[in-house]
């Protein structure tokens, strides 16, 4: 069969050559999978490229007669087999639980081929970034008497308070990337707004490449718990301080190299990962598991942009916008 390589196909096909993470535990019991896990990834890949957010709207779009969506069935059938809708469903319902450590797979993966660390010292920044929430916002008020005022509000959301944006309603990205010239999500979660970073911390620090020995984030990050966690690893962690500024202890001048370090890595990151997949506003799916597929999904494709650029000797750093939107 000839595939027409269009960006979109040559991203599906790269999920086929990517490493997957190990299955954990003994296989449930009942009749095998007939189709991969790899295969409703590669759905996720069209939904997030596309645009499409709903089950629906993904098989409306691959039922399109072109060459492209042929081929793109073609690439989502096992022994010209073709899951029902209700399977399309209940795969790619239960896709959220697989994606983090997904993420960390091909993180590692990435560092291995492109190397980041060659020049640059080891070190990982973690820090999570505010996304709104679709619809209305859930007041405290309302929230407590167990009252849903509008139909257009995401009752599994939740608020924080943000330094920049102020009181949020919505959902926690949480993310881990590489500090280096190459800005590479390494693990991510996703979690109600109202979810403590430092909660979510063990999880990302989890999944980081053996080779990160220092950890950069801020005071949200600072408990002992975290750093036990890390010295485990043989790594350090860097976090801000508590306390009225300015610090004076010996060490605050090494800390600022390092606190700029994380916020050009990090923050830099979140804003170029907001802007590409159009989050700066809302984000445009209702409910914790599909904002979970939608959001840590993106960071999936982002991986693979970064995977294919290197590949193919394109920039790194140039383009991945207006790559992903050609797509």
């Amino acid at each position: 069969m000839i595939v027409q390589q269009t960006l979109l196909v040559a991203l599906v096909m790269l999920v086929d050559r990517i490493p997957v993470p190990p299955q954990t535990g003994k296989r449930r019991r009942g009749r095998p999978k007939t189709y991969p896990d790899r295969l409703f990834l590669k759905a996720l890949v069209i939904m997030i490229v596309k645009h499409l957010h709903k089950v629906h709207e993904l098989l409306t779009v691959l039922g399109a007669d072109t060459v492209e969506m042929c081929t793109l069935r073609s690439l989502l059938s096992v022994n010209g087999r073709w899951p029902t809708r209700r399977t399309w469903e209940r795969r790619l319902k239960a896709l959220p639980d697989t994606l983090p450590a997904q993420i960390g797979c091909l993180g590692r993966h990435l560092v291995s081929v492109i190397q980041p660390w060659l020049t640059y010292g080891r070190a990982a920044a973690c820090d999570s970034t505010v996304l709104r929430a679709i619809g209305g916002v859930w007041h405290k008020k309302d929230r407590d008497k167990g009252v849903v005022p509008h139909t257009s509000i995401d009752t599994q959301a939740g608020w924080t308070k943000s330094g920049w944006h102020g009181w949020v309603y919505g959902w926690k990205l949480h993310v881990a990337a590489a500090v280096c010239a190459v800005w590479i999500p390494l693990a991510a979660e996703l979690t109600p707004a109202n979810t403590a970073d430092n909660e979510i911390a063990p999880d990302l620090l989890h999944e980081l490449p053996t080779e990160v020995r220092f950890v950069l984030g801020d005071r949200h990050y600072n408990t002992p718990d975290l750093r036990a966690e890390c010295q485990c690893h043989d790594r350090i962690l860097i976090a801000t301080l508590y306390g009225a500024y300015p610090h004076t202890d010996l060490g605050v001048e090494v800390r600022r190299i390092f606190h700029k370090l994380r916020s050009l890595a990090i923050e830099n990151f979140n804003e170029h990962f907001k802007d590409i997949f159009d989050v700066h506003s809302q984000v445009p799916t209702r409910g914790q598991a599909n904002t979970q597929r939608f959001a840590l999904g993106a960071v999936v494709v982002y991986q693979l942009a970064r995977l294919y650029r290197h590949e193919h000797d394109l920039p790194l750093n140039l383009g991945l916008k207006a790559f992903l939107k050609a797509a």
